[in-house]
């Protein structure tokens, strides 16, 4: 019985950024798809989940809102939703339940509203402390309002995450170390900490193309990485996966760590995906491990659904050489470490010369646990690929 969590994307902004290449709207980019019809949609795919799940609806041990900016929605319309799930599967009486939130679309009255709904926990984009890297990111908010609302949330009772990213082309190494102290100040009780990677099809790639900005040296965001994690650690923070940080084991996003650890998830909404690991039918027959992702488009999704269409618009089953690789891909992220044993005999030397190379911690190696150091964090990816 592998933990069940629930992901609800909502797929609406105040406006889109200009480096962002997540599934989301602006005002006016979506002729005919509301936010009301939105909500409708999801929970009747909520209805239809249960019945695809039938034999097999387990409480959600976790919900995550992710966007978009789901506090674009009113508190009532996050909390009908957040009813959905317990409707749909139930939540556990201990669940982590996330909302992302940008700190100028939440309000004290807000906050407390979806605290009072079940959420225990809200996410919000800080993103930097320092309005030129702001400006150049195209985030609206006024940096002040982050402390107001981390305060809020806190009044509320909800914990509180900060997202920073690093690596905005024009971002100093001491403009850095300014956001960096900010979110240290405001005492969150988890940051996460995200290298900046310019999309082609963003507006910021476009203006990468054309020679408007330039993008940021690999060596300077791994400066900045090493930096952040130097100045969490002084704070308290510990990583738990290489670009996450927690004040206690306890603040670690239970959601994010479910993904990491190949759970089980229902994605809801457009453009949403979601994962069932190998499982067994009523019929004794064991079902290979799926991944399916919703069509992107807010209006057919929503038009599927209307017509008790599934709104899957692709799927893929994993075989058990996938499996292993995701594993092996996932597991080397978190600090818990990555059995020896999941990447068999045959990578000895392999393991030896990343131990060598300061990538893998040696200790932990005689261990039984691939552990990265932190300059193996900054070649995580590379250190897969030698291991897989």
């Amino acid at each position: 019985m592998r933990d069940f969590g629930v992901y609800i994307h909502v797929p609406f902004c105040a406006v889109r950024c200009g480096y962002c290449d997540f599934n989301t709207y602006a005002p006016g980019e979506v002729e005919g798809a509301t936010r009301a019809g939105y909500v409708e949609a999801a929970l009747s795919e909520m209805a239809m989940a249960t019945r695809v799940m039938a034999g097999d609806v387990r409480p959600a041990s976790t919900v995550f809102f992710g966007g978009g900016t789901p506090t674009m929605l009113d508190a009532s319309a996050l909390a009908r939703l957040l009813d959905g799930v317990r409707e749909a599967w139930g939540v556990a009486d201990d669940a982590e339940v996330t909302t992302e939130a940008n700190p100028d679309s939440v309000t004290r009255q807000s906050l407390a509203a979806l605290a009072d709904a079940g959420f225990t926990r809200v996410s919000f984009g800080m993103q930097s402390a320092v309005p030129h890297v702001l400006a150049t990111l195209e985030r609206t908010h006024d940096p002040a309002n982050v402390e107001r609302a981390v305060a809020w949330a806190r009044e509320a009772g909800l914990a509180v995450s900060l997202d920073l990213i690093y690596g905005t082309p024009g971002e100093s190494l001491d403009d850095w170390k300014a956001s960096l102290a900010e979110a240290i100040r405001l005492r969150p009780d988890h940051v996460s900490a995200y290298a900046l990677v310019i999309e082609p099809g963003t507006k910021m790639g476009a203006q990468l193309r054309r020679g408007q900005i330039s993008a940021t040296d690999p060596d300077a965001q791994a400066d900045m990485y090493e930096v952040a994690d130097e100045a969490l650690a002084a704070a308290g923070y510990g990583w738990y996966e290489v670009s996450n940080w927690a004040a206690v084991p306890g603040q670690r996003c239970r959601h994010n760590l479910a993904y990491w650890r190949s759970h089980d998830w229902w994605g809801i909404g457009p453009g949403a995906h979601s994962y069932l690991g190998p499982r067994v039918g009523a019929d004794g027959v064991t079902a290979p491990a799926t991944r399916w992702w919703n069509v992107k488009h807010p209006l057919a999704y929503a038009n599927r659904i209307a017509v008790g269409e599934d709104p899957a618009n692709g799927r893929e089953d994993l075989s058990d050489a996938d499996l292993a690789l995701e594993r092996v891909m996932l597991g080397l992220r978190l600090a818990d470490g990555l059995s020896t044993a999941a990447v068999g005999r045959d990578k000895a030397d392999a393991i030896a010369r990343l131990i060598a190379d300061d990538v893998l911690d040696g200790a932990s190696a005689l261990r039984g646990l691939l552990v990265l150091t932190r300059r193996g964090r900054l070649v995580a990816d590379a250190a897969v690929r030698v291991l897989s």
